[in-house]
């Protein structure tokens, strides 16, 4: 359906939706609520824009944070005011320091009533001004258009992120007269030349040069031209923290990903690297082990770093050489610059593959390592790993690799309950594309009611529950800190099997390591959602190490 552009009478509720259209949304996220039911009714007569109901606000931002990390435009989420938004807000600070864009609207008190302290009452502009790019309220039906479009345009530039706009409800009712604004695009970011040619010198000069590549605004075209040169420069490539998507791991240069539990050889190599080329990370604490990997200061290493925010350029870190830049404009330019081969790559990707090669672990009755070997046996190589926050990941982040921008859906603010509904936005984003959500116990349960959801969608995605009856990574720092001190982190969970049938999925528990190859051969028969039950042994607590080695320390 197309945009109404023409200046006719229209309810505040309609002008918003139609911008919307204007600007190429084709599904919402909601949990609805009264402060926007002329939102709601105004998308009765607008087919073009489909309604996906959650069960939590939670979901809700999650779904549209994963969905703008998909399409690199806004995901769009619509919550009511007071608890809608504060549940909300786990979203929006994912998108923030996932640099994914977002819009959450937020329906809002009467203006009439607004300072009493009215129900549900809260300043959103204040609650979200330091982790939103913009937060603002529309008092005026008819501006509607501009701030819409100035969302898109905040969301999308830059170091891109979420906005978040408050709708009071009588001004959704408000009847006026309003101009559409058209499209909004991303405004190109191409690298100064003579900056490209500072780089060139810098890689001319290097003996050890590592990319570390990550960050926001990856596609295949950014990815295609970073893998090929680093494939002939022989350049390292190294992932930032659960950004291991940003080119596709079969890339002959890339190296593997730092982050939580990395590969010593990998971290030994970066900290020995005399040149540094930094393309789309902010560098931060887990990427760096606690900016203890690469120091703010880095003596002896040269810092080259590429990001599309000015401001991000030497906020944290001294730099060497500040190129702001989008990620597909730079690669493109980088392509250009010759320079000396390096043998690094090699190595480094013989150190890769070792290290992704699950080994045997005795005395372990289900082994989650030989697990995943068999989802990437078995699993089409474009497959979306969806998780949220948990030792867990840990097995997937080193054995799983990814097919390129797009296929890795993870929380870089360590947010639990992420990967179930950002499994439901990949399957409606990606429909006949394999999604897996991960998830461990604690985590699934922060967010396992919008399998009610994926059920009510039609989406079709395989859940893998990783149950080790507790809060896994904090029993480990538990067991580091205050040995055999056991406290607030045991779980009694349910038969996450029968809870799973329970909403209308496909189920399985799986206890033994032999047993799992099978069971995904029946869950991937099967159409829908499936989930399979994984139960662990806690003692197991990380693809490298056991509760007993770390108490031992």
């Amino acid at each position: 359906m197309q945009s109404n552009t023409t200046e006719t009478m229209r309810t505040g509720g309609r002008i918003l939706v139609d911008q919307l259209v204007a600007q190429g949304c084709e599904r919402i996220f909601t949990v609805p609520g009264e402060s926007f039911l002329a939102v709601l009714d105004a998308l009765v007569d607008v087919p073009a824009i489909q309604t996906v109901v959650c069960r939590q606000e939670g979901g809700v931002a999650f779904m549209a944070c994963a969905d703008g990390a998909l399409t690199h435009r806004p995901g769009i989420a619509f919550v009511t005011r007071g608890p809608g938004a504060t549940n909300a807000s786990i979203g929006v600070h994912v998108a923030r320091q996932d640099s994914q864009p977002m819009i959450l609207f937020v329906g809002d008190v009467d203006r009439g009533t607004r300072d009493r302290e009215a129900f549900q009452e809260i300043n959103f502009e204040a609650m979200f001004g330091s982790v939103a790019k913009w937060a603002a309220r529309i008092d005026d039906a008819r501006r509607i258009p501009e701030y819409v479009a100035r969302a898109y345009s905040v969301a999308m530039n830059g170091r891109p992120g979420p906005v978040v706009l408050a709708l009071p409800e009588d001004m959704l009712l408000d009847r006026v007269e309003a101009v559409d604004r058209p499209r909004v695009e991303r405004a190109a970011q191409a690298p100064d030349v003579s900056v490209m040619a500072q780089l060139a010198d810098l890689l001319a000069t290097a003996e050890r040069p590592v990319a570390v590549i990550g960050g926001a605004g990856w596609d295949e075209r950014a990815a295609e031209d970073i893998a090929a040169w680093a494939d002939r420069t022989g350049v390292p490539l190294v992932a930032a923290f659960r950004r291991q998507d940003a080119v596709p791991n079969e890339c002959p240069a890339y190296a593997g990903n730092l982050g939580y539990g990395p590969n010593p050889k990998l971290v030994a190599r970066v900290k020995d690297a005399d040149l540094l080329l930094v393309v789309g990370p902010r560098l931060g604490e887990a990427t760096t082990d606690g900016y203890t990997l690469v120091t703010p200061e880095h003596p002896g290493q040269r810092l080259a770093h590429v990001h599309p925010d000015a401001n991000e350029l030497g906020m944290t870190y001294r730099t060497d050489l500040a190129i702001c830049a989008g990620m597909a404009e730079f690669a493109e330019a980088l392509l250009t610059i010759d320079g000396p081969a390096h043998p690094s790559a090699v190595e480094a990707r013989a150190d890769y593959e070792a290290w992704t090669t699950p080994k045997p672990r005795d005395g372990i009755t289900l082994d989650l390592g030989p697990c995943v070997a068999t989802m990437r046996e078995s699993l089409p190589a474009d497959t979306i790993i969806c998780n949220g926050a948990g030792n867990f990941s840990g097995w997937w982040h080193r054995y799983w690799r990814y097919a390129g921008p797009g296929t890795q859906l993870a929380p870089t603010s360590g947010a639990m309950g992420y990967g179930v509904p950002a499994a439901v936005a990949a399957s409606l984003r990606r429909p006949g594309r394999t999604v897996v959500a991960v998830a461990g116990d604690g985590d699934f349960l922060m967010n396992g009611q919008e399998l009610a959801t994926a059920v009510q969608h039609d989406a079709s995605l395989l859940v893998v529950v990783v149950d080790n009856s507790a809060y896994g990574t904090i029993r480990m720092h538990q067991e580091r800190e205050f040995p055999r001190r056991v406290s607030a982190t045991r779980l009694h969970n349910p038969d996450f099997a029968a809870l799973a049938r329970a909403y209308g999925c496909w189920a399985e528990t799986v206890e033994k390591t032999a047993d799992f190859a099978p069971a995904l051969d029946r869950a991937m028969a099967q159409g829908g959602v499936r989930l399979l039950h994984l139960k662990t042994d806690v003692e197991v607590i990380t693809a490298a190490t056991t509760l007993e080695a770390i108490r031992n320390r």
